[in-house]
């Protein structure tokens, strides 16, 4: 992590916006952990949700465990262990924007994204979104190409939704 984070505006191929990419961590560095890792989903959870790395980690690692697996989070997080992470312990709520055989109907772009704290699961990566913002150690977007399986969003009423703004983070924009 860069001493000033990087804030890059990303465009697709035909030269429109797609989306704001903001260079972030999750707190790894500032929680003492070094070097590189493959951590997307510590990292986007401790982002989205403003719980702190290191307590998401632990949880990651704790539950990797309860698996057989390393006691570690930092090489990726099993889906069944970040999903009732989520679902359960902080009652965030999954959306789905893609249903087998659906196509693609929500790429990683502002546009087609809520406002609010979201978290977007794309194919083989999990990653941050913060009011339209894509908070990451890269960009992941391809260029606003990539396809968003489904998001999940903070409980309706808390304060990671944004009702003054007249939207919460339950569906996309452009999608009714």
């Amino acid at each position: 992590m860069t001493e000033h984070p990087i804030v890059a505006v990303i465009v697709d191929h035909d030269g429109r916006y797609a989306i704001t990419w903001h260079e972030d961590d999750g707190g790894r560095a500032a929680s003492g952990f070094k070097g590189q890792a493959g951590d997307c989903v510590t990292r986007a959870i401790a982002i989205a949700t403003q719980v702190p790395y290191r307590d998401v980690y632990t949880e990651m690692a704790l539950g990797q465990a309860r698996r057989g697996k390393p006691r570690s989070a930092r090489q990726g997080v099993h889906k069944t262990v970040y999903k009732p992470y989520l679902e359960t312990t902080l009652g965030w709520e999954w959306h789905a924007t893609m249903s087998i055989g659906s196509g693609c109907r929500v790429h990683l772009r502002e546009i087609e994204l809520p406002m609010g704290r979201i978290i977007v699961r794309l194919s083989g990566h999990l990653a941050a979104v913060v009011d339209g913002v894509l908070h990451d150690t890269h960009d992941c977007s391809r260029g606003g190409t990539r396809c968003v399986y489904g998001f999940w969003s903070a409980p309706t009423g808390s304060p990671e939704t944004n009702p003054a703004a007249g939207e919460t983070a339950t569906t996309p924009k452009g999608n009714p």
